[in-house]
């Protein structure tokens, strides 16, 4: 972030100047103008604030999902707002540049006004507005008796952020709605610590697959990003979390591959450690993972980052058929409407979320169940999938 906070002091400052001058026309006092920029200032120097704090201890991460609610409400409706004042000063161009109209004036905040609400709605509901996304994929070679298998994938719980216990009982009853052949969970159970896990272990265990519920690690379960006392205790910490997983009822893979079996047939469920691009770490090892499948095996890969797609799989020798991944989260917030996709994540990850296809290659990215950061989901809500195998003439 540190490296972008030029930019992002620089649009913070231009949408405020901006979305001032209808401040401005709507009222002289001064009082507001001097609250206007007192806010600003502190938020300004609350932002840098961020870029010097480590991400460590809760108090921090408090602090720094703080700032980052104020920001969004603060900065987005005006950044939203402005093209009205901006449509105003065409106009003007042509009119020798008049004062501004009130009620122009008063669209602009009006228009700024929904969108604060919109991001409020967001922060304070939208963690636990979980939208159920269906995706129904056809595959050639598909055996037979997988025909119209069903599988509900879940990936970024991070339990470590959760608070409301009756929001997160309303995405699982959502899940074993679902009544899926299996579930899958693409990784970052936790935030840093296995312990975060305690208190929902029981809720989580009621999830149920009748073919099974299974398992990889996210980046964060690795607890690359706290402090620990000594090695033993960072290690400990993933054998606990690596437990949990069982006492929840999933199959953690551990680049390693399982084979579901209907009748004679079977499909092959490959697992990886977590592997990213970026200044992520990469321990999955899909090579190592798929050593021993055969080649026209029907093939599932679990792996946590999107990178991993573009960077490894497609190159593989093999060809996998679906990759299920999380991790980006839709940086929980951007714009859904009608077909219409976007968050600022798309300038990070080039798959970010939805499904994807390469000549018959899936992958489809999950925006998360679950909320890390920013306490709350704008535009991008907490996600079930559920994605239907059909099998096609050839």
């Amino acid at each position: 972030m540190a490296k972008r906070l030029p930019l992002i002091l620089l649009l913070f400052l231009a949408g405020d100047i901006y979305f001032y001058q209808a401040v401005t026309t709507l009222s002289q006092n001064p009082l507001l103008h001097w609250v206007y920029w007192l806010l600003d200032i502190l938020l300004i120097i609350g932002i840098i604030s961020i870029t010097m704090i480590r991400r460590a201890g809760n108090n921090a991460q408090r602090l720094i999902a703080t700032l980052m609610a104020v920001m969004l409400m603060d900065f987005i409706p005006k950044i939203f707002a402005s093209p009205v004042l901006l449509a105003e000063d065409v106009m003007r161009i042509f009119r020798s540049f008049p004062p501004r109209n009130l009620y122009i004036s008063e669209a602009t905040l009006a228009l700024a006004g929904i969108f604060f609400l919109i991001i409020l709605f967001g922060l304070t509901r939208g963690k636990h507005f979980y939208r159920v996304r269906r995706e129904t994929l056809f595959f050639p070679d598909l055996p037979a008796a997988f025909d119209g298998f069903t599988i509900t994938q879940l990936s970024d719980i991070h339990a470590g952020s959760f608070s409301d216990a009756e929001g997160v009982q309303k995405g699982l009853d959502l899940v074993n709605a679902q009544k899926s052949d299996v579930i899958l969970f693409t990784g970052d159970l936790v935030n840093n610590q296995a312990t975060e896990m305690d208190r929902w272990i029981p809720a989580f265990s009621k999830l149920k697959a009748p073919m099974g519920k299974f398992s990889v690690l996210g980046n964060h379960d690795y607890g690359d990003y706290i402090k620990w006392e000594t090695a033993e205790a960072k290690s400990a910490n993933l054998a606990r979390l690596k437990q949990i997983h069982g006492e929840i009822g999933f199959r953690l893979l551990l680049d390693e591959t399982i084979t579901l079996k209907k009748g004679e047939q079977s499909i092959s469920l490959i697992g990886v450690e977590n592997w990213g691009t970026g200044g992520f770490h990469q321990y999955g090892d899909l090579k190592k993972a798929a050593a021993g499948v055969p080649d026209d095996a029907f093939k599932i890969l679990m792996s946590h980052d999107p990178s991993h797609w573009e960077g490894v799989t497609l190159d593989h020798h093999q060809h996998v058929h679906l990759t299920l991944s999380g991790h980006t989260h839709g940086m929980q917030f951007g714009i859904e409407l009608f077909g219409f996709k976007w968050s600022p994540i798309k300038y990070v990850y080039k798959q970010w979320a939805g499904l994807y296809d390469n000549d018959g290659r899936f992958l489809y990215v999950n925006r998360g169940f679950g909320f890390l950061g920013l306490k709350g989901r704008i535009g991008m809500w907490p996600e079930v999938a559920v994605i239907t195998l059909k099998r096609k003439k050839a």
